[in-house]
């Protein structure tokens, strides 16, 4: 089930074209007689921006991830760069939740950067000049030689995001990114990763519960319906770039959509409360 730009909901497959990064075709996941998620379709346009929301026990982060070649789908199928998904790519790069733990304490910042680089045989000299130039992008060169645990969170998110971007992959796959540092810090954050985004030309597909987050920073958004049956809103982010925390979020198209979303949120609660 997905929602036309004009707001009819219609059931329709994900049509692959040759500007999708990444395809979703039916896709469903299950663990034993417990569905994570059934019957999703959707494609991500190459260096566009799309966001995932739904509710806790959706499945955002089991999609994601199936996507990212971490997991197996159990029905239907995922393409990434045209290509059915087997394994984890070094073209699609996934960034995770806990930045806390998939950062080396005992490594200095570039260290970490460049461990991804170090693995696949570059040497050390050139993997630490690429290092810097992806600690110049997160605004971090100047602490290269730092421990992470000298940082602070929104840094040290900043310094996985540059790990991300190190073997220099054409999607990113974020995992609710910013959901553990403060909400001056996430906004900061925000804008640092639409920075980069626009300077890059990356596709980046990034999951999230907060529809907030979702709709400043997307130019489109996919709702999981809460009980796992496909998605409940498919559409078009249709608000002007650059954006701005003061003045987008007050933006009647905004706060329409975001409304919307809620609505489909609160319905499928009811739903599945029933």
């Amino acid at each position: 089930m997905t929602i036309s730009d004009d707001g009819h909901r219609e059931v329709a497959s994900a049509p692959m074209s040759d500007q999708s990064a990444i395809h979703v075709e039916t896709a469903g996941r299950s663990f034993g007689t417990t569905s994570a998620f059934r019957d999703v379709s959707f494609s991500v346009a190459s260096e566009s921006f799309a966001a995932i929301v739904g509710a806790s026990g959706s499945g955002k982060t089991t999609l994601l991830r199936c996507i990212a070649g971490l997991e197996e789908l159990t029905s239907g199928q995922v393409q990434v760069l045209g290509r059915p998904v087997e394994a984890p790519s070094s073209r699609c790069v996934y960034v995770f939740q806990d930045y806390r733990r998939s950062l080396f304490p005992w490594r200095t910042v570039v260290k970490n950067v460049s461990f991804p680089l170090e693995m696949s045989g570059v040497n050390r000299t050139k993997a630490r000049q690429r290092a810097i130039k992806q600690l110049e992008i997160v605004g971090l060169d100047h602490r290269a030689d730092a421990f992470t645990w000298q940082l602070s969170g929104g840094m040290q998110q900043r310094v996985a995001i540059a790990r991300a971007l190190a073997a220099d992959p054409e999607i990113l796959l974020m995992d609710e990114p910013f959901g553990a540092v403060d909400a001056q810090t996430r906004m900061e954050l925000q804008l640092a990763l639409l920075d980069i985004w626009r300077r890059l030309g990356k596709t980046i597909l990034f999951v999230t519960h907060d529809i907030d987050e979702a709709l400043f920073l997307a130019d489109r958004i996919l709702v999981l319906d809460v009980r796992g049956d496909g998605l409940a809103l498919n559409r078009t982010v249709r608000l002007p770039r650059p954006r701005s925390h003061t003045e987008t979020p007050a933006l009647p198209e905004f706060t329409d959509l975001r409304s919307e979303v809620l609505q489909i949120l609160f319905q499928s609660n009811l739903k599945d409360d029933d």
